[in-house]
């Protein structure tokens, strides 16, 4: 399965594999793919380490990395991270903060060991900047994405300027026209049920209207990616290739606590909701007493974009943490989408990548097994 977007990058297969895992990074890509790793939540020097470890283990293979830049977000031009920081700070009110605190007090989740306080997370221009500027020092690191509108043109430039690709994720067709006429090299196109931020137009509807948008700007299909039919399904549409995140949260090397892995190999389609309660903006998660608290009647309302970040920051790696504590998983923050439902059981990464190209061409045999004979 070759398409122009995998020739230009030199892979096997146009399978894309977004994950916050080193691990699955360099395991999808020595099975053909290409994986990325998703750098929000990490500072710069975390991100250099995690890189470290990948160029050591990748061998002649590829990566790319996915950044965080909104269109919109609390503290746009800021470009200091520490006075961003101490501006968003001030803006968050107290309840907030007590709010979470109790809901990860109720449902005994333990205090982080250290007393560092969580910083603001890669959800800005201002370290997401920093961010792009590690993976720029890094000759493996050949992609880029932007997971949340069109990246600042600088940085488009500086990308391309380097010989790498740049592209972006999108849930609107005007988004996808945007970037288009920034100058990006593929689009990510993420149907709503997609896992993490998206939309709320479906894949089939969504992927073909970008497609034909867009012309000859190369599609990634992503949201609903869970087997070789659904991959064919994308092809047909006319995508050079899929994205796909969901896919790598219970895969074998996933940096996942059983308890976690356990909790979405158990979840449904059904059990997915688009909710503000961990980012600021739409992202489509698990839904649990965390989510159902921030939307109740008389309670705080989530802040936008990065400001519920600066609330959520230390419940996310306490939940992680100890994703095995009493009612932990109750107040998780578990970014999925509804293609969990198909997910119950754990493979390795390479497997992945081998039964979704043995699905895609049964699939595509089954298909051409329908037209008439000659």
């Amino acid at each position: 399965m070759q398409t122009p977007i995998a020739k230009k990058l030199g892979i096997e297969v146009p399978i894309f594999a977004f994950t916050h895992c080193r691990d699955v990074v360099v395991a999808v890509s020595k099975a053909g793919g290409l994986g990325v790793l998703g750098a929000v939540g990490f500072s710069p020097e975390e991100l250099k380490q995690e890189l470290d470890w990948i160029d050591q283990h990748i061998g002649d293979h590829i990566y790319g990395v996915d950044i965080v830049i909104p269109q919109k977000y609390e503290g746009m031009g800021e470009m200091d991270p520490k006075k961003l920081e101490e501006t968003l700070q001030a803006m968050v009110p107290q309840e907030h903060h007590d709010f979470a605190a109790k809901l990860l007090a109720d449902h005994g989740v333990p205090e982080w060991p250290e007393k560092e306080k969580m910083g603001l997370l890669g959800w800005n221009e201002a370290i997401a900047t920093q961010l792009v500027d590690v993976a720029l020092t890094r000759p493996k690191c050949r992609l880029i994405a932007n997971a949340l509108g069109t990246p600042p043109a600088d940085i488009i430039k500086r990308i391309q300027d380097s010989g790498r690709l740049v592209g972006a994720l999108c849930g609107k067709v005007k988004q996808a026209v945007q970037h288009k006429k920034a100058g990006l090299d593929f689009i990510i196109a993420q149907g709503g049920e997609g896992g993490g931020h998206t939309g709320d137009v479906g894949s089939m509807v969504l992927w073909p209207q970008i497609i034909d948008a867009v012309g000859d700007t190369p599609v990634l299909a992503a949201g609903g990616i869970g087997n070789g039919r659904q991959v064919l399904a994308a092809m047909a549409m006319g995508a050079q290739g899929v994205w796909s995140g969901s896919l790598w949260l219970t895969v074998e090397e996933a940096d996942a606590e059983p308890a976690q892995k356990e909790t979405l190999l158990k979840a449904t389609s059904e059990d997915t909701v688009r909710s503000r309660s961990w980012t600021g903006k739409p992202c489509r998660m698990l839904k649990n007493e965390w989510t159902m608290a921030w939307e109740a009647e008389g309670n705080p309302k989530p802040l936008g974009m990065p400001l519920q970040g600066l609330v959520t920051g230390d419940a996310i790696r306490r939940t992680h943490k100890y994703a095995g504590v009493a009612e932990c998983q109750k107040v998780a923050f578990n970014p999925v989408g509804q293609v969990i439902g198909q997910i119950n059981h754990v493979e390795k990464s390479g497997q992945v990548v081998m039964r979704l190209l043995t699905e895609y061409v049964e699939a595509l045999e089954h298909v051409n097994s329908l037209m008439p004979d000659a």
